[in-house]
């Protein structure tokens, strides 16, 4: 399985893309891991939320091939535990996936369309967090993830 993170707008923290470089090369001792990053919609200032929902979606569905499994990082998706996740993740390989796409979307979140498009939801808290940590904090995760299924001493309980 493959596993790609879709992101809107660069990480600016030098210090925040240290730590997800890390965490994005330790990942690939698991899995073929990739980034990518959609550029930041110009001219947000003259588009309602909506209008930069739906070009950002546009944005998304474009990256999107029909065989791929969309997941978004969305507030009211499901929380795991970290083992939880990492049986998440077990049993989309299991279950055959070719790509697991997990998106972060703008500010605003994600449009209609992207929703529809979508396979599922995740949640990693009932608090917010700016896009550029919720990156590092979903690498870490699948990392911990595979940790878990291979029942290395990252994790501990």
């Amino acid at each position: 399985m493959n596993i790609k993170l879709l992101t809107i707008g660069k990480t600016d923290n030098k210090n925040l893309q240290s730590l997800i470089d890390e965490y994005t090369k330790r990942l690939s001792f698991y899995v073929k891991f990739d980034v990518e990053i959609i550029p930041d919609i110009k001219n947000v200032k003259n588009l309602s939320e909506t209008q930069q929902k739906e070009k950002e979606g546009e944005l998304i569905l474009s990256k999107i091939t029909p065989t791929d499994h969309l997941i978004l990082l969305d507030e009211n998706g499901k929380t795991f535990s970290s083992v939880g996740f990492s049986d998440f993740l077990q049993k989309k390989m299991n279950a055959g996936i070719k790509t697991l796409v997990f998106v972060i979307g703008g500010p605003y979140g994600f449009s209609e369309s992207v929703y529809k498009q979508a396979i599922g939801k995740v949640s990693l808290s009932e608090m917010t967090f700016s896009h550029q940590m919720v990156r590092l904090f979903i690498i870490e995760q699948i990392y911990r993830g595979f940790t878990i299924l291979r029942n290395e001493p990252y994790h501990h309980q």
